[in-house]
């Protein structure tokens, strides 16, 4: 593997972090926009500002010159927020070489277009092998060296296999996956669910109303997704109900986080604002439904959540109707 050389664009936690496990095995550079990340992993090892109190690599080379990272770079990561990906796309465009593989890291979708971050790289670099990689990651867990698991989906079969030993490392294990919508799709969806959840914890709901919410939330982004093209088995795997959990239950979730202010009665402005790091299921909210509704899918926890993010209504009335109270079979939509 240490023959593949790898760019990473995006200095954020997870693009980070990511860029710390691959350094372990290939030469990587990481590119970040502000000089002053730059200088820090270069010269302190570290990333205090998203990762506070972890050691980086000494191996783990970063730069600020786009063009460096990516013109001799034989796979390129993007860790890149999701509305700033195409911009960063075009970017990587006038430095790649032909038929390098690009994986996201990205669990949103762009605002304007709906689209998934892999669709967005097929229409910026066409010919360029896609995929993405996902999963339960919370980045300082995998710092402290914990263990993990992630997926990592591409259609071809053979290039997965391949960069599956470029991101495992000591206990992070990588699985392949060829269902790249369903895989992408679970990262992106889990999160609407995270903020309703959130909203339960902050309005002092109990662990039977988490589950039930984790539970019904993981039937409704099923329904989405196997309408968009992924597979069922992909929803009950670690891009789905893995990363669901993860992201419902932790305290370092961002997602959860909103809910959980917005619980509080705080509005998302306000959050927003108080924030250091994207939570992209607050950004991805409208997408999700405009989604639900071209395919025809009933989405009613994500509705209720769009509503409150929204100001139509407030966590505390939505509540009660987060879990209906006319249930019908469990098998069926609402």
């Amino acid at each position: 593997m240490n023959n593949l050389k790898v760019g990473l664009l995006g200095g954020g936690s997870w693009g980070t972090t990511v860029a710390a496990l691959v350094a372990r095995n290939a030469p990587a550079t990481l590119w970040a926009r502000n000089p002053e990340t730059v200088r820090e992993i270069n010269q302190q090892h570290s990333n205090e500002t998203y990762l506070p109190g972890a050691r980086l690599p000494e191996k783990l080379q970063a730069t600020a010159d786009i063009g460096e990272a990516v013109a001799g770079a034989d796979v390129i990561v993007m860790g890149i927020p999701s509305q700033n990906f195409r911009s960063v796309l075009q970017e990587v465009r006038e430095h790649i070489r032909p038929w390098v593989p690009v994986i996201s890291l990205t669990k949103g979708l762009e605002l304007d277009t709906r689209m998934r971050m892999t669709e967005i790289i097929a229409e910026v670099l066409p010919g360029h092998p896609v995929g993405v990689l996902t999963g339960p990651n919370l980045a300082r867990e995998i710092m402290a060296g914990q263990a993990a698991a992630s997926v990592i989906a591409m259609e071809d079969a053979i290039i997965v296999r391949e960069l599956q030993c470029l991101f495992s490392s000591g206990l992070f294990r990588v699985y392949t996956n060829t269902d790249v919508v369903g895989c992408e799709l679970g990262g992106v969806l889990k999160n609407i669910i995270a903020i309703a959840v959130g909203m339960g914890d902050g309005l002092g709901a109990g662990d039977n109303t988490r589950a039930a919410l984790i539970t019904r939330g993981l039937a409704e982004i099923t329904r989405l997704g196997c309408a968009m093209g992924g597979k069922a088995e992909t929803f009950s795997g670690l891009a789905g109900m893995g990363d669901m959990i993860a992201t419902c239950t932790s305290a370092q979730s961002r997602n959860r986080h909103v809910g959980m202010e917005l619980g509080r009665g705080k509005t998302l402005e306000t959050i927003a604002a108080e924030m250091f790091m994207v939570a992209e299921g607050a950004k991805s909210a409208p997408a999700v439904m405009a989604l639900a509704e071209q395919y025809g899918v009933e989405m009613p926890i994500a509705s209720d959540v769009y509503k409150v993010l929204s100001g139509e209504t407030s966590a505390q009335r939505i509540f009660r109707g987060l879990l209906r109270v006319t249930a019908g079979a469990e098998s069926e939509p609402g």
